[in-house]
């Protein structure tokens, strides 16, 4: 039966992996630093400014049929979170009119990888038979000798395991800075997409925006504390005292957060996949600091070009710029994420005549090679 309340666990994996893993709250500290860093200085802006296409691969752990959940369903579930991050889910009309200049085009979109780790073409998902009935918070379903399927590569693809959960559990993520063997989101196979085993008030897609949410480094918008002392780290999210749950009827009050309240239909709250319609402003800027942080290796670099074909991405650099060549073939042997694994051909020296840069570019960081790799 599918749960009827929602349960995220994503703060429970951050509380733990902060016990059992060293590095992690060094890894978060620089993380959050980084993110005041890149809001204050525009690095957060000048990712907004460019799409971002982040290539995923769904394991479907399975014991049953049921639980081996069709292509369809998986792609109904990127249809919904490609709507909801760039803004364009017809819902966002039910967003109050006092913040309905709030909502927000994360300009982030998801597709199904199209190359695996190897270079050899996938369709993006990995489907695995297992004994276990059920998995629980931690890292079980992501260790193949434990009934569950070894992570690719966290730096080029975002991990989505599909599982049964026990406990009432919807989801969880693991925030950025964790280890890259674990990171990803897991999800309930009952809250995926909008058809197959899809069941409400979990059958809209939503619980996958609200854990991807969290692996883009936001918060649950009451701050996980009941008392109004928490906060989510963004401006534009008002105070509020708890999660909301079910379909509430706006306006909800609490922590004098009048007269508006509570911002229950945002996708960080706990609200049915019916009630949740909205990122901020504020959230998107966070997660774009993200994406120039801790998980730059998904962003573009300025002033890179991508062969339609899918192939490497590379610029060129010269004393007083850098830019891409019609004439400079790449050569970066590297994983382009869910693309083409390498780039064979060399770029050639330019001329004089042809080492005038016709759209110049930021100089290059100083200490980069003559060709330097970048997303």
């Amino acid at each position: 039966m599918a749960p009827r309340r929602r349960q995220c666990a994503a703060m429970q994996e951050y509380e733990r992996l902060l016990e059992e893993q060293p590095s992690f709250r060094g890894n978060q500290q620089r993380a959050e630093a980084f993110t005041a860093r890149a809001v204050m200085s525009g690095e957060a802006e000048r990712v907004a400014r460019r799409m971002v296409t982040i290539p995923v691969v769904f394991h479907v752990v399975h014991r049953t049929p049921a639980e081996d959940l069709s292509a369809a369903q998986l792609q109904s579930q990127l249809d919904v979170l490609n709507r909801d991050f760039r803004a364009t889910n017809p819902d966002t009309s039910k967003v109050p009119a006092p913040w309905q200049g709030l909502v927000a085009d994360a300009k982030i979109e998801f597709r199904l990888a199209r190359r695996d780790p190897s270079g050899k073409k996938t369709d993006g998902i990995v489907r695995v038979p297992t004994e276990r009935r059920s998995f629980g918070p931690g890292d079980d379903v992501k260790r193949a000798g434990r009934g569950g399927s070894v992570a690719w590569p966290a730096d080029a693809y975002l991990n989505i395991w599909v599982c049964t959960l026990g406990g009432g559990l919807l989801g969880y993520a693991q925030f950025p800075g964790g280890p890259k063997a674990t990171d990803g989101v897991v999800v309930l196979n009952t809250a995926v997409g909008t058809e197959g085993t899809a069941a409400a008030p979990f059958d809209g897609g939503r619980t996958l925006t609200h854990e991807i949410g969290h692996w883009l480094n936001l918060r649950h918008i009451w701050g996980d504390t009941l008392d109004c002392s928490g906060g989510d780290r963004v401006p534009d999210t008002p105070n509020c005292e708890g999660p909301n749950t079910g379909q509430p009827t706006f306006p909800v009050i609490t922590c004098s957060n009048g007269p508006h309240g509570g911002m229950f239909m945002n996708y960080m709250d706990y609200v049915d996949d019916a009630a949740m319609f909205m990122f901020t402003a504020g959230q998107v800027t966070r997660m774009n600091a993200c994406l120039a942080g801790p998980r730059k290796s998904f962003a573009p670099a300025r002033g890179a070009t991508t062969s339609p074909a899918g192939g490497c991405t590379c610029t060129r650099r010269t004393p007083t710029g850098r830019w891409c060549s019609a004439r400079s073939a790449p050569s970066c042997p590297r994983r382009v994420a869910g693309s083409r694994s390498s780039c064979g051909r060399t770029a050639p020296s330019p001329s004089p005549a042809s080492a005038r840069p016709t759209r110049p570019r930021r100089p290059a960081a100083a200490g980069t090679s003559p060709t330097t790799p970048s997303r």
